[in-house]
């Protein structure tokens, strides 16, 4: 038997009507799209369309959206290409220490150009204080960048209150968006951003596929250089089948989120919490209780390392924290940041539920879970 996959937040599978709208355009439909043939045009009415239904989901216009390789990559093109893009007007940025090390990084990289970067505190539950970021903002500041859900722990940052906040004093504002979209509503006006990353694994399309919304008339330098693909911005001949996957699962995201998916998927996430607290005990959550993913359950068990408990469960696929920078025997910074204990830190497993967890499968992982805590607890 395959083991339960509770690690949505990795990775999720190919949905198989997004199989089905990409193959396709790997075997029929090869033709690049900036050919003028009838093989060119299916290829360019294909990526058109995808970019309409990427439009759609969020919530804007197909020409703020352009295609990207993945989150990774969107997030780079945003912090970057902004920056070098109203360096004139200034030169600070505004960030989160809870953030992926995909806007971490990047803005590393830019303190090395000369860019100055603000990293604001969390409190306990993952969360922005919307009163730090105006405290921040100085006459200097031309970009905020604030996620929109934590990869760990699954908290929901206040973007709405931020964004009024950094258009009163006319800054930008970007989030990091890959771990929301699929699972909660992200339209872009109502959380008020300029900027913002899809990563097309997170919400069952393939790897290495994403999209960045740019509010029309923000200014954002290239980051990759070549012909003009993507209105200018991101040259390279287009991955069209990857592209029309990414459009499929947005479309389908954007259906089930409002046919009460999330929903679903939030009671499955508490029924597993509630059997763990009863068959385990001693189960501490890490992160906010309301305001998070409805998948997310980041939880610590007292006397239990994470990496232990999981390495002793081949039956559970799941890990300690996020997938892109896990195993390194160090505590997590956002667990760190968040000012939890090396015992609690070291403790967490990060469990997420998605589109195919069964209620069964919720029941045999509490089960198998609080058997191998109660073991190690044990000896």
């Amino acid at each position: 038997m395959d083991p339960i996959y509770l690690d949505y937040n990795a990775t999720t599978p190919v949905d198989p009507a997004v199989v089905d709208e990409l193959i396709p355009f790997l075997t029929a439909h090869f033709g690049n799209p900036s050919s003028n043939h009838p093989y060119g045009r299916t290829g360019k009415e294909a990526v058109e369309l995808a970019r309409g239904r990427v439009a759609t989901a969020l919530g804007c216009t197909p020409g703020e959206v352009i295609f990207t390789s993945g989150g990774t990559e969107s997030d780079n093109q945003a912090l970057i290409g902004t920056a070098f893009a109203n360096r004139e007007r200034g030169n600070h940025i505004i960030t989160s220490a809870v953030e992926h090390p995909a806007v971490l990084k990047p803005l590393r990289w830019l303190e090395e150009q000369g860019f100055a970067v603000t990293y604001l505190p969390v409190d306990g539950a993952g969360m922005v204080d919307p009163a730090e970021v105006r405290q921040a903002i100085t006459a200097q500041t031309i970009l905020v960048s604030i996620m929109h859900a934590n990869n760990e722990v699954g908290s929901i940052q206040p973007l709405p209150e931020i964004s009024t906040i950094t258009r009163e004093r006319g800054v930008l504002l970007h989030s990091d968006a890959a771990q929301s979209v699929g699972k909660v509503p992200t339209l872009v006006d109502q959380l008020g951003v300029d900027l913002l990353t899809v990563a097309g694994h997170k919400l069952y399309a393939p790897k290495g596929v994403g999209a960045l919304y740019i509010r029309n008339g923000v200014r954002v330098a290239p980051y990759l250089h070549g012909a003009g693909h993507e209105a200018g911005l991101r040259a390279g001949t287009e991955n069209v089948p990857y592209m029309a996957a990414l459009g499929k699962a947005m479309q389908l995201a954007a259906e089930r989120i409002a046919a009460g998916e999330p929903g679903k998927v939030q009671a499955l996430r508490d029924r597993l919490h509630a059997q763990l607290q009863e068959q385990a005990g001693g189960v501490v959550l890490n992160g906010p209780e309301k305001e998070r993913l409805p998948n997310t359950l980041n939880v610590s068990f007292d006397g239990v390392v994470g990496a232990d408990l999981l390495a002793r469960l081949p039956e559970i696929a799941a890990s300690t924290g996020s997938a892109c920078h896990d195993g390194k025997g160090e505590l997590s910074g956002v667990l760190k940041a968040m000012g939890l204990s090396r015992a609690q830190g070291f403790g967490a497993v990060r469990l997420s539920l998605g589109r195919l967890t069964s209620a069964e499968e919720v029941d045999r992982a509490a089960a198998l879970i609080a058997a191998k805590v109660k073991e190690i607890r044990a000896s």
